[in-house]
């Protein structure tokens, strides 16, 4: 189905579950037809039903259309059959079409202008009449003659003739006026032969196959024809391998219905001819994607598939090319016998199957099968579906696995892809297909048909390979889909229909054929997991999992397991089990002997051999998904199972859960939804951002009860596709009991009641209640207790689980005491029932075995010998074998008998003599252990028969076994069994599981109960005491040696836990006072010696010297986070549509830009780089992670680095390396100052000086002259790392003077760098110092670092006197204004000059260390000309009448030299901005204008003198900050009366320094006065909340630089601009537009939304990284590259992260996988 954006946007989605996938190729819109969708599904438009009611169009209007189009589409085609010349090269096709381009667009433009065009179109394509007129061309046209012999040329030479010369090519005359089907199937040969299935040819020559449904209709042979324009186009859009123009118009045109339907004729009627075009392409992917693009909208109408099934013969036609495309690559089959085999199969090297080249047919024939009146059809068809069943059998036992016993294979071939992809979508896609039309039991007789050809193909096929009862060894095919569409089908059958399941099921002969390949499947899943197929290579395992892995599993290992099933439900359970142990091939492991030989297996493979056998075993009697349980069951379990293993997002949770038969989405009558069913199960945790930089999407987590009740270990065991799912699932439901307090110890995996078995598989019971199953269960105990080889915990939980399904499971026949059978003779004397129940209780006394001459038992018998002790004699009743006659042994298991019931006798016989030795293996040559497997043996060892003496049942077994994991002796006193409640014992470890199942033996027979309490009466001995058991002493050793192991693993994992705390303490930034020392570098150490820093490389520890001085990792980079502030709190929006507008010169960045040319238009050059900061667009941020090094141990680093060539992500060229201990990424090393901590404290000593006194002491130290300091190492570094911040940002962001490169303009970015660093730590605070103390950022600040390298660069400037801002703030001076010519600018006013710059720039160019005081002293007095201008800003918006007002108020007359403000204001030019505030927010507005210099000055002093930040209400932060700042004079200390003024102190007149500062603005206008200092924190862009919304306006928007649509559009998500990432169109000097414009945007650091593929990338310097989507979908997941077509919704927290990231400048440590881009984005 397919919608136009107009018809989906207005269609009602509502809990509708829905992918967007967004075509580019056109196509007619369903949104109103019946036969494509629902009524109640149609947009508001069509369910109006507007269209009904059109008037038709005049018929004058459309002539002129009607005479010229016919000759212009006549035209075209002439062009194509000139242009097309055989044999036809890419570059040929390419350049024909490159030049119709004009004239095809212009037809697809006439399909636009609607449905009147449309008919006309329609009518002229499909008229045969002119057609014909103008086709061959006229007579006189020498052109259209040879253009018309051209096109004949190319119909010959595609296989197919023309009708003109069809006589020539023999194909019958009777059919030439056939219908539109005709002669699909021409060019595959008209030589059909009819063979009989023997496949004799040579595999070279084309395999014929019996087409009996050709015979039928004569028009399926006939040849091509064509008969109308539309046909002609459609043949010549094949010969061009559908160029996209061509598939557009064409698709185009389809609204018209009458188009529509001769269309969909014209593509059956060319159907062969495109799988041959098909074949025979280069370009087979893009092709195939444009044949599906037309076919599925055709083949989606129910009506339309019908009609062209019955007209055109569709069905046939799809079948048939199907199989002759299948037969262009048969090979002969190695399966079984390999000399003899007559089967032929697919070859899954062949490039048809590699590329997937069927599969626009195979999607064809899928999707005409769910159409049902279509589907009936192909059912009730017999000859067609024994022409499916041919096709199927290709596939049967393709891809053979031989496995390789000697050296490894040398190439390994990866054609398993092909061979998985061909049978799920070739066989398996199909049958699902016709499966959903067999649900009623009116289709009954479908099923059974299909059934009958199943199996009648499968005998074929038995017989083909030459198979009669054993597979071929080491050998395995994965592909049996002749088996599945048997199972499958039986499944439906037995589920839906109401069938009886024995009606459909063949005789046990060939039950037990049909049983064989999938139980050797099984078999060589555990031999490959073993690694006995480790020399075929990683593709073996790949082929294991792939057979397992979610999209194949519900096609191939659950129908295998449940064809398993039922074979095991009607054969004789003790055949089935003795087969199960052969194939696993761990027959020679189930002896009670300690030591055996096994000819086939090696040691290390017994083990998980074994524990595949009981496994499998486990599945095949517990697994209900086609024994019973309902759709809704079958859902939840597949569910929870993939839940316990990980926790998932809902989109891996809908992959991983099979399509069939759980329907994922839409409404299935009466079954449970999917979202419905996951809420019921699951809890969903919502999508976090770890602090690592890893972000997490929404996951759905198992509920507790869940855990408690519904966990199915079998199930999970069956579906991971790697081993450690299975551990992963134990690890979380462990951790789970644990968290709850059910359990603490290791769990062992929960026993789960199952679904009750449907009557017609009853029969699975018996295999639980077979004495070969409980030989074997019984041995197993047994070598368990007595600590065997090759036994494991996992045999034993397997074993239990077994017990526990056959005690849960009990046959509706149970006798307490039942009779030996008389057939089986003693063999059987081992139990004398079949019944699990009765033999629990049932004693073994001796058994006899045989054994090498070196097993204990030998051992034991010698010495028994020794001292004269007889063995105990052996009665009928009590020795298994004692009394068996070997000779006829030895003649049975030569006989092979050809009669079912001898054979299944045999088998079973055969079997319980094997695990017990018989004599006849002891004649035969078995290998010493030491020799390899294919090697042949040495010489054989001598084996003698000994009798074990064992006096158990099984139930003492497990009594011990308690004993034994419990290491009590008497774990189960005699009165346990009263209180125990097998409900209580639900959740545990192996003893919990005993108990269980003692506890149901006793409550289901009273007999067993009575030998338990008997066993548990007795006091019984411990293991170390039985006299028979000869590696007791050993094992207790064992478990004394595992318990000193464990304590000391217990030691050292506690050592290395406390050196790990040791090291993150002192080296990592982990919150202890030990590490804020260490991170506050020398600002908190004590004062009488040197500060001591460590060495992060040599590990030395000691203060940082001239000579060798230590430096702390830095990362510089450039940043315009502080530009790009606003005034507004609301963020900017996104436009999304062209009347919104975003505007950049509202920003701090534009603002100060603005106001720094504006002063330099009236002012002194080197005035105004005095007067404000620069950096708010690329200045220069520094940041370290806390961590020191010697500077001679970063060069060698540095060049360990350049050596090493396995580097990724940084540039060691450019100075970048990671920090050696916390690997932070950094490009510079900052040099530690070096001193005593006795200098800090003089920076505190308070003293009694005057205002005035101090005030001096300032202006003469700024008097001094800079000292060159002398030369060293560590002047050499400071030298360094200044280059480096200045290579750290672009020139253009340092040069704002008229006189580029001047020291003016050095002068001005190296106190900018201080400004930056310092407004961005109050960004990371909060823009404000309530919260007081050391912030995150604080923490590992190196402001003093930095300053003291800024200050030694500054020193070397000398500001003359003349010019010093000092002197202007603290004396009253003449007026210098006739000092300056004409051409001399003035300097720049007080009133005009950015305070916090002053304060900087006063601080940097005095000697180091400054006194508190002095600091002080500086900041009162810039203070005051903060608060003037504070005062200035606020009258400039008052009218006259206003400000005289407010001058009159107290609040004025506090400070009344003030008032001189008012009426000195003279010529300069006021106006009214904005109405006056009301007197009581007068003092609020003065101090918020004031605050931004008060917390600058209040984090500079922080970190020149380490004071402490106390925290405060925002209400109190003014208050606070001028107390720390000492501003308070000492009468007003209250905060309560505080205000503004009163923290104002004058060294002079204050009424002539005002003066002063106002006289110097007489001249100039008022515009220059800072209006308000404060800006709102760093925001990126606001996004609307639906990424739609954002697609649909930039998706399809043009590039304001090339005026293009870009391939990948971008948006810049911090100004909104909107740029084509890698576009060649707008590369400027070899640089991309992205990387452009983040240079320009964000100095180097750029946020960029990729349209097409809802992800963020950054580009930070030469580097890039995707950071991942802000977009989600419903279930916190993003969807990268818009794949799943989900709508997707803006995740807030993501996007705060995102923001925060930004602002704190950390994208280089959060993010982890970077590499370059080269300038290419």
């Amino acid at each position: 189905m397919s919608l136009c954006a107009e018809c989906f946007n207005n269609g009602d989605h509502t809990g509708h579950d829905f992918n967007m996938f967004r075509s580019q190729a056109g196509g007619a819109c369903d949104c109103g037809d019946s036969n494509v969708m629902r009524e109640s599904g149609f947009c508001r438009r069509h369910r109006l039903k507007t269209g009904e009611c059109v008037p038709s169009v005049p018929c004058d209007l459309l002539l002129m259309s009607e005479m010229v189009l016919p000759r212009f589409i006549i035209s075209i085609i002439q062009y194509l059959r000139d242009g097309y010349t055989e044999p036809a090269t890419d570059r040929d096709l390419q350049k024909v079409l490159q030049q119709l381009e004009p004239q095809i667009s212009f037809l697809e433009e006439l399909t636009k202008m609607g449905g009147a065009m449309r008919t006309v179109l329609t009518k002229i394509l499909t008229n045969q009449q002119t057609f014909k007129e103008l086709s061959m061309g006229q007579e006189e046209n020498v052109y259209a003659k040879r253009s018309y012999e051209k096109y004949l040329s190319a119909l010959k030479n595609s296989g197919l003739v023309s009708v003109e010369e069809k006589g020539s090519a023999g194909a019958g005359a009777g059919a030439a006026d056939s219908p539109a089907g005709a002669g699909a199937l021409s060019l595959l040969g008209n030589t059909f032969t009819s063979e009989d299935q023997d496949g004799g040819q040579c595999v070279g020559q084309r395999k014929r196959v019996k087409l009996s449904s050709s015979t039928k209709d004569p028009s399926i042979m006939d040849t091509l024809k064509h008969k109308c324009f539309l046909e002609e186009l459609l043949f010549w859009t094949i010969k061009y391998e559908f160029p996209q123009k061509m598939v557009t118009f064409l698709l185009n045109m389809l609204p018209d219905q009458d188009y529509k339907i001769t269309f969909t004729k014209t593509f059956v009627q060319h159907y062969a001819f495109i799988m041959k075009t098909l074949m025979k392409s280069h370009e087979s992917d893009t092709m195939s994607n444009r044949i599906v693009h037309i076919s599925v909208q055709l083949f989606s109408n129910e009506e339309l598939a019908r009609h062209v099934t019955e007209e055109c013969q569709l069905l046939d036609i799809m079948v048939t090319v199907l199989l002759y495309m299948m037969e262009s690559c048969l090979i002969k089959s190695e399966l079984q016998d390999e000399e003899n085999n007559r089967h032929v199969v697919v070859n899954c090297g062949e490039a048809l199957l590699k590329n997937n080249t069927y599969w626009p047919l195979v999607s064809d024939f899928i999707n005409i099968l769910s159409h049902q009146s279509v589907a009936k059809r192909f059912l009730e068809d017999h000859s067609l579906l024994m022409l499916w069943m041919s096709f199927v059998s290709f596939f049967q036992g393709m891809n053979l696995n031989k496995r390789e016993l000697n050296e490894h294979v040398e190439f390994e071939s990866q054609t398993y892809y092909a061979a998985f992809a061909a049978e799920l979508e070739a066989c398996a896609q199909p049958m699902w297909g016709l499966l959903t039309h067999c649900k009623v039991k009116e289709t009954q007789e479908y099923t059974k048909t299909v059934v009958r050809y199943c199996l009648e193909t499968l005998q074929i096929w038995f017989d083909a390979i030459g198979f009669v009862d054993e597979p071929a060894p080491n050998q395995v095919t994965f592909h049996l889909p002749l088996h599945r569409y048997y199972a499958m089908f039986l499944s439906k059958a037995v589920k839906c229909q109401g069938l009886d399941l024995d009606s459909l099921l063949p005789d046990q002969e060939m039950l037990m054929k049909i049983m064989v390949h999938p139980l050797q499947i099984q078999a060589c899943l555990s031999e490959i997991h073993s690694n006995m197929w480790v020399r075929n290579g990683l593709q073996i395992k790949g082929q294991a999992m792939t057979y397992v892995q979610s999209h194949f599993c519900n096609s191939m290992i659950d129908p295998d397991i449940f064809l398993l099933q039922v074979c095991a439900s009607r054969l004789d359970p003790d055949y089935f089990i003795s087969s199960v142990f052969e194939r696993f091939k761990v027959v020679d492991l189930l002896t009670m002997a300690s030591q055996h030989q096994n000819t086939v297996l090696d040691a290390e493979q017994e083990r998980p051999m074994l524990e595949g056998a009981l496994t499998f075993l486990v599945i095949l009697c517990s697994l209900r998904i086609h024994l019973g349980m309902t759709d809704d069951e079958i859902l939840r379990a597949e569910m929870v199972s993939q839940l316990c293993m990980n926790d998932r997002t809902h989109s891996s949770l809908l992959d991983l859960i099979p399509e069939n038969p759980n329907p994922k989405s839409g409404i299935v009558p009466g079954s449970c939804s999917f979202e419905e069913m996951l809420s019921a199960v699951a809890d969903f945790k919502a999508p976090v951002f770890e602090p690592g930089g890893s972000m997490q999407q929404g996951m759905y987590t198992p509920k507790a009860e869940v855990w408690e009740k519904e966990f199915d270990p079998i199930m999970v065991i069956l579906r991971t596709v790697y081993r450690r799912d299975v551990q992963s699932a134990m690890d979380r439901y462990s951790a789970f009991l644990k968290q709850s307090g059910i359990h603490t110890g290791n769990p062992w995996p929960p026993y789960k009641e199952r679904t009750p078995l449907h009557p017609c598989y009853r029969g699975l019971v018996r295999l639980l209640h077979c004495k070969t199953l409980h030989i074997v269960i019984f041995t197993l105990l047994y070598k368990i207790w007595m600590d065997h080889q090759n036994m494991s915990e996992h045999v034993l939980c397997m074993v239990l689980y077994l017990v526990e399904l056959g005690l849960d499971n009990h046959m509706q026949e149970d006798k307490e005491d039942e009779e030996p059978c008389i057939e089986e003779h003693c063999h059987d004397s081992w139990f004398p029932g079949t019944s699990l129940l009765s033999n629990l209780h049932h004693v073994i006394h001796f058994v006899r075995v045989r054994v090498p001459e070196t097993a204990p038992e030998v051992e034991k018998k010698r010495e028994r010998e020794r001292e004269r002790e007889t063995p105990p004699s052996t009665s009928a009743e009590s020795s298994s074998f004692g009394q068996v006659n070997w000779a006829a042994v030895l003649f049975r298991n030569n006989l092979r008998e050809a009669q079912l019931f001898s054979l299944v006798a045999e088998r079973r016989r055969k079997f319980q003599e094997i695990i017990n030795r018989s004599s006849h293996e002891a004649s035969q040559a078995v290998r010493p252990k030491s020799s390899s497997r294919w090697h042949p043996p040495g010489s054989p060892p001598q084996l003698v028969t000994e009798i074990l003496e064992i006096r158990e049942s099984m139930l003492s077994l497990l009594v011990k076994l308690h004993q034994k994991l419990s290491a009590k002796q008497n774990s189960l006193s005699p009165g346990w069994l009263e209180e125990a409640d097998p409900a209580r014992h639900a959740h545990g470890d192996g003893i919990t599981a005993i108990e269980r199942i003692l506890a149901k033996a006793a409550s289901r027979s009273r007999h067993s109960k009575r030998c338990l309490q008997e066993i548990c009466g007795r006091v019984c001995p411990t293991v170390t005491a039985k006299k028979n058991s000869p590696g007791d002493k050993k094992s207790m050793d064992k478990e004394e040696r595992r318990q000193r192991a464990r304590e000391r693993q217990q030691k050292l994992l506690a050592e290395f836990a406390s050196r790990q705390k040791s090291f993150m303490e002192t080296a990592m930034d982990v919150e202890s006072p030990e590490a804020e020392a260490a991170m506050d570098v020398g600002s908190a150490e004590p004062l009488d010696s040197d500060v001591l820093y460590d060495c992060v490389i040599c590990g030395q520890s000691g203060p940082s010297t001239e000579d060798r001085p230590t430096g702390l990792v830095v990362l510089l980079q450039a940043s315009s986070v502080l530009g790009h502030r606003c005034r507004s709190d609301e963020a900017k929006r996104l436009p999304t549509s062209d009347e919104e507008q975003i505007f950049p010169e509202d920003t701090c960045g534009a603002t100060n830009d603005v106001r720094l040319a504006l002063m330099q238009r009236y002012f002194k050059d080197s005035s105004c780089l005095q007067s404000v900061s620069i950096g708010w667009d690329g200045g220069v941020y520094v940041q370290t992670c806390g961590h020191t090094l010697h500077i001679d141990c970063h060069k060698s680093y540095m060049e360990s680095l350049r050596n090493d060539q396995v580097l990724q992500g940084f540039s060691v060229d450019k100075g970048e390396f990671t920090c050696p201990l916390c690997r932070q990424f950094a490009n510079s090393v900052l040099p530690c100052k070096p001193g005593r901590g006795t200098e800090a404290g003089a920076w505190h000593t308070p003293s009694n000086k005057s205002p005035a006194t101090l005030v001096k002491e300032v202006g003469d130290l700024q008097e001094e002259l800079g000292i060159f300091p002398t030369e060293s190492n560590l002047t050499k570094e400071m030298e360094s790392v200044i280059k480096d911040i200045k290579n750290a940002t672009q020139k253009k962001y340092m040069d704002y003077g008229k006189n580029p490169g001047s020291p003016d303009n050095d002068f001005l970015f190296m106190y900018s760098v201080a400004r930056t660093n310092l407004e961005l730590e109050l960004v990371h605070r909060g823009g404000n110092l309530c919260s007081g103390g050391a912030s995150a950022a604080a923490k590992r600040s190196c402001l003093n670092q930095l300053f003291h390298v800024l200050a030694m660069h500054m020193r070397l400037y000398s500001i003359d006197s003349a010019y010093n801002p000092w002197t202007r703030l603290t004396q009253i001076t003449q007026n210098r204004e006739s000092e300056y010519g004409d051409e001399e600018r003035p300097e720049v006013p007080m009133l005009f000059r950015d305070v916090p710059s002053l304060l900087i720039i006063f601080v940097l160019t005095m000697p180091q260390p400054l006194r508190k005081e002095h600091f002080t002293c500086i900041v009162k007095v810039l203070y005051t000309l903060q608060y003037t201008q504070a005062l200035a800003a606020l009258s400039v918006k008052f009218n006259p009448e206003e400000r005289l007002a407010w001058s009159n108020t107290g609040a004025a007359k506090k400070v009344q030299p003030i008032s001189c403000l008012y009426t000195g204001w003279g010529g300069v030019c006021l106006c009214s901005v904005s109405p006056s505030p009301p007197l009581c927010s007068i003092e609020f507005t003065l101090q918020q204008f004031c605050l931004p210099f008060l917390r600058l000055s209040c984090l500079l002093q922080h970190h020149l003198y380490g004071d402490n930040l106390p925290g405060c209400l925002i209400e109190e932060e003014f208050s606070l900050l001028v107390g720390c700042l000492g501003l308070l004079p000492g009468s007003a200390q209250s905060s309560s009366s505080l205000n503004s003024a009163t923290c104002l102190g004058w060294n002079v007149n204050p009424f002539e320094l005002l003066s002063q500062w106002c006289s110097e603005l007489f001249s100039l206008a008022g515009t220059l006065l800072v209006q308000d200092p404060q800006w709102v924190a760093p925001r990126l862009l606001q996004l609307p909340d639906n990424y739609n919304t954002i697609f649909q306006y930039y998706h399809r928007k043009s590039c304001s630089v090339c005026n293009k649509t870009p391939k990948d559009p971008a948006l810049c998500l911090v100004c909104g601009a909107f740029v084509c990432l890698k576009g060649l169109c707008c590369k400027q000097q070899g640089i991309c537009e992205c990387v452009l414009h983040s240079q320009h945007c964000g100095a180097a650091t750029g946020i960029f939304l990729l349209i097409n593929a809802s992800v963020i990338i950054i580009i930070r310097g030469h580097r890039f990284c995707l950071w991942g989507s802000v977009y989600l979908d419903a279930h916190g997941e993003e969807d990268r590259d818009l794949r799943r077509g989900k709508p997707l919704f803006l995740c807030e927290e993501r996007y705060r992260v995102l923001e925060q990231q930004w602002v704190s400048h950390t994208f280089d440590h959060i993010n982890k996988r970077w590499g370059p881009h080269y300038n290419g984005l």
